[in-house]
């Protein structure tokens, strides 16, 4: 495509509005530590939750999801949302938690909930291997994304693609992160939000057009599953089609296996970026910077809203367009680019443009600070130079993120594709979730479990590709090796756990003093600090989690069947969406937002001495 005087304006003001943004909150991130990376815990909801939604909104993303309705149909997307469960259970068991650990980064929970040598070793290897390799690792799929974007609308080779990216957006993007820290990472992805949505349904608007309009669609797709034989599934169909054997698969198929496996272990059991078990990552820095646990808990319930029910369909559309328009592609996700570059009005390119870049920054944006807060705070302030000021570990930070914009750089030049990046990142955590939710809630766990189940995960991932013992397609695969590496770990990890000594008990009765766990599997431990008031909210909260899955599947599907019909059975989940949304409105006030209120209730009580902080 040729670009016009006025898609390079828009793609410029794009640009400055960035970079002024970074230059505005300079010196607000500039005072301390907290300030850069965690904005001086003083982030309304709204800010720190849809940051989180612009994280995960890459430029990668669209891509993906088209490829995933192309070959498996609107179901291949229990990919991901199977991590719902993971999600809201972040949102009512595990927000109040981090929040009230005041840690700088998930990384610092090593040593607040473990001691001795493991401990430190624990936070130093998770430091260099989440800031450093996975981080990179994630950043080179998200560059490798943004480059077959960038070939696509410039009309370039992909070695010049990965030029722009490399030596334009990546720094471009370091330098007002280096700038602004978190505070301007936060604003910025509230823009560039806005922006990208505002993109997205653009597109799907203009794909759908180019089908014919959505009966013309439908029917389309009808007709193609017809001519297809029986072999092909329903490409529209919101789940995979159980009267079929679990490993037979087909054209717009999810095999049954491989959706047991997201909705039964992976949600649990694999450490994923944005949806880690427990929460962790980029999701506990947002908790971290939130004013209070009231506000750290609704950021990620808003972000667990709009990632799941609010975002998708503008995307599913595309993509259900783009089978219709583009069938027999040799790379389904090759189609949203060729929807954007064939339908999408040429007056809006540079808007377009500046919508993936705003994804593609974002996101990176996010991944550099976040990766900069390991390095510095969790390794070299660690283990490498502990007594300067806060001003020298702030240079660190941007002497870091600068780094982190080099090796991502090489790594995107390596990396083959984008699902590769993802099955990478999905195998090596399999198994490792069942301790990320447990630490929390049972004293016994201590940091050996952690560090074997890393160890037996990758292992294992490194054992099953190399000796490659099962056959199938390729999600048939993923789905066996995942039930193999997930069910090995967590066995290594249990007995590993009973194999070793327990934490000493100091460091397990200051642990119960600042954080308040459920008391149920920290009842050794309760007994030692009778003065704290013992939290007895895991029904309740367990509650909110089922009313919150609920709550965001109903409207999920409900907005689906909006869009593609029958309305009816969207009006009424939606309706029912509303009336869970309700419920759980009634339970978390009653629970004082998740238990805090009734502790705080407790604690004014007379004869109650004492109350760690909140």
């Amino acid at each position: 495509m040729n670009f016009t005087l006025f898609d390079w304006t828009a793609v410029i003001a794009y640009l400055a509005i960035t970079l002024v943004l970074g230059l505005y909150f300079r010196g607000r991130s500039s005072k301390s530590v907290d300030d850069y990376f965690v904005s001086g815990r003083n982030v309304s909801w709204w800010l720190a939750g849809t940051s989180m939604v612009a994280t995960t909104f890459a430029a990668d993303t669209p891509l993906v999801v088209t490829g995933l309705v192309y070959t498996q149909g609107i179901a291949g997307n229990w990919l991901w949302w199977a991590f719902l469960l993971s999600g809201m259970m972040t949102v009512f068991l595990f927000a109040r938690l981090w929040r009230r650990s005041g840690l700088l980064t998930d990384v610092q929970f090593a040593e607040m909930r473990y001691s001795g040598k493991p401990a430190a070793f624990l936070r130093g290897f998770r430091a260099v291997y989440l800031g450093l390799l996975m981080n990179c690792l994630i950043l080179g799929w998200v560059t490798k994304a943004m480059t077959s974007i960038v070939a696509t609308t410039l009309g370039v080779s992909d070695h010049r693609a990965l030029a722009i990216c490399v030596l334009f957006l990546i720094p471009f993007t370091g330098l007002y992160v280096a700038l602004g820290g978190l505070w301007g990472v936060l604003w910025t992805d509230l823009f560039q939000f806005a922006l990208k949505m505002s993109i997205v349904i653009g597109v799907a608007w203009y794909a759908v057009s180019a089908a014919g309009g959505m009966r013309s669609l439908l029917h389309k797709l009808a007709e193609m599953r017809a001519a297809a034989g029986p072999s092909a599934g329903d490409a529209a169909a919101f789940f995979p089609d159980f009267s079929r054997p679990w490993s037979q698969e087909g054209l717009w198929l999810l095999p049954v296996l491989t959706f047991v496996v997201y909705i039964g272990v992976q949600w649990w059991a694999f450490w994923y970026p944005g949806a880690e078990p427990g929460g962790g990552g980029y999701i506990a820095q947002r908790i971290f910077s939130a004013k209070d646990e009231r506000n750290g808990l609704l950021s990620v319930l808003w972000f667990n809203i709009a990632h799941y029910a609010l975002r998708p369909w503008p995307w599913i559309l595309t993509a259900l367009a783009a089978i219709v328009l583009y069938p027999h592609l040799e790379h389904p996700e090759t189609g949203y680019m060729l929807v954007v570059s064939q339908h999408v009005p040429p007056a809006l390119r540079g808007i377009v443009v500046a919508g993936f870049m705003a994804a593609f920054m974002s996101t990176i944006a996010t991944q550099l600070n976040w990766g900069a807060s390991y390095l510095v705070s969790d390794f070299y302030r660690r283990f490498i130079k502990r007594d300067a000021d806060d001003k020298h570990y702030v240079m660190m930070s941007r002497v870091s993120t600068v780094l982190l914009v080099i090796a991502s750089a090489l790594v995107s030049v390596l990396l083959a594709d984008i699902r590769s990046g993802w099955q990478a990142v999905l195998e090596v955590g399999a198994g490792t979730g069942g301790v990320y939710l447990l630490r929390w809630y049972w004293w016994r766990i201590n940091a050996w479990s952690e560090i074997s189940a890393m160890a037996t995960a990758l292992v294992m991932t490194i054992f099953l590709r190399w000796a490659a013992p099962f056959s199938g397609s390729s999600t048939v695969v993923f789905a066996k090796t995942a039930l193999t590496t997930s069910a090995v770990t967590t066995l290594v990890w249990l007995i590993v756990t009973y194999a070793t000594k327990p934490e000493p008990e100091q460091v397990l009765l200051k642990f119960y003093r600042d954080v308040r766990p459920q008391i149920t599997g920290w009842q050794p431990i309760a007994q030692l600090a009778p003065e704290i008031p013992a939290t007895r909210d895991l029904g309740r909260n367990l509650l909110s989690w089922v009313l919150g899955c609920a709550m965001v599947y109903l409207a999920l599907f409900g907005l689906g069947h909006v869009l593609l019909g029958p309305m009816w059975q969207g009006l009424l989940l939606l309706v029912l969406a509303a009336a869970c949304a309700f419920a759980l409105y009634t339970n978390i006030i009653r629970s004082g937002w998740g238990g805090e209120g009734e502790q705080l209730k407790m604690a004014a009580k007379p004869g109650v001495a004492g109350i760690a902080r909140v």
